[in-house]
């Protein structure tokens, strides 16, 4: 029988209606992908057999996994994976931001200037944006200005849509490209390089990944235990009962911008520490891809639904569908169309998986 009575009031549990974590697809998921992926290197005949995540040669350590790839996957996605963590809010609270790639780059080119080293091997910087003033300081005066700036332009996308009721397309759109303009105008497009050794810090060797897990932990904590978390869902769910049940809709709106926004600050502070320096350029589609890890993960653009482990598994997915293109060798513009074609299908399958949840329900 698919149904069986518990309790009192004739309360009737459907087995058909069982479901395991969202979190747990998106890991088999991952598993199938390695293994298309390690199919390929044995059954493509210009691969000459190799594998994309294993090492079968004779190693000291007594692993058989490709470490070196593994870390270049984790790393990959890492610093884009912060961005993620705050989009995923944005979309479990109904809303979409556009802005955070050209904001890594505007905040990159603002955060260096105040991390620069006076000295580059003995000599005056020559890449120096202000005067003496600048020069050494303490790497908190740059993280403070990092996110501080981060804080204003979430405040400004969170404030147009709560306020004014722009659509959030439309306004963290516009804000794409003044951020863009920012990062050229800053400098007038030149790049601004050599930060301080405490500065550089921030991005050496896998610190990034060491950020991307450090706030993975916490913003999951806040969305699953916290009143801040509680709030986000409900407005995404349903905005009006939201309201009718006390939450201040356009304070949270703003705060979940001004998050999301500082996140995006912060990975544009990791990047420019891990590459030494910073470009007007940077953080090319990051927008794109951010949303992408976290529909990958199970976030529902409908507003609502996700969670910052699928969005984690996400970008491991992501990275390793990118990792797995440049493994099989596949020209550039290729990798492009296929990961538009992904993202694509990423949300047709999230539709598909909104109808059946609501014929199930």
């Amino acid at each position: 029988m698919a149904e069986t009575t518990h309790g009192i009031g004739g309360l009737k549990y459907d087995k058909s209606k069982r479901s395991w974590p969202n979190e747990l697809n998106i890991f088999f998921a991952l598993i199938i992908i390695v293994l298309i992926f390690e199919a390929l290197g044995q059954l493509l005949p210009y691969m000459n057999g190799q594998s994309m995540l294993f090492d079968f040669n004779t190693r000291r350590d007594g692993t058989i996994l490709n470490i070196a790839r593994i870390k270049i996957i984790i790393l990959q996605v890492s610093i884009i994976g912060i961005i993620a963590l705050g989009v995923t809010q944005v979309i479990i609270s109904g809303g979409i931001d556009l802005s955070s790639g050209p904001l890594v780059g505007a905040t990159a080119m603002i955060v260096m200037s105040f991390a620069q080293t006076e000295l580059v091997n003995g000599n005056p910087n020559p890449k120096a944006v202000f005067g003496e003033w600048a020069f050494d300081l303490p790497v908190i005066v740059p993280l403070i200005v990092g996110l501080m700036f981060g804080a204003l332009i979430g405040g400004i996308n969170g404030t147009l849509i709560a306020l004014t009721r722009i659509p959030p397309f439309i306004a963290t759109l516009g804000m794409f490209l003044i951020c863009r303009g920012i990062a050229q105008w800053w400098t007038k497009g030149q790049p601004v390089s050599f930060p301080t050794e405490s500065y550089a810090f921030i991005g050496k060797g896998m610190m990034p990944v060491v950020w991307f897990l450090m706030l993975a932990f916490v913003f999951h904590f806040v969305l699953k235990y916290t009143v801040y978390g509680k709030h986000t869902y409900a407005i995404g769910s349903n905005e009006d009962a939201a309201r009718m049940s006390g939450i201040n809709i356009k304070r949270h709106k703003i705060l979940v911008y001004m998050i999301a926004s500082m996140l995006a600050a912060f990975a544009a502070i990791v990047l420019s520490s891990k590459n030494l320096t910073a470009q007007s350029g940077m953080g090319p589609f990051y927008e794109l891809y951010a949303i992408a890890m976290a529909v990958i993960g199970g976030v529902s653009l409908m507003g609502g639904r996700g969670s910052i482990i699928g969005t984690v598994l996400g970008a491991m997915v992501f990275g390793v569908i990118q990792s797995g293109f440049t493994y099989v060798k596949l020209d550039a513009f290729y990798q492009l169309m296929a990961m538009g074609v992904i993202i694509i299908a990423a949300v047709v399958l999230d539709q598909w998986r909104q109808q059946r949840a609501a014929l199930r329900s």
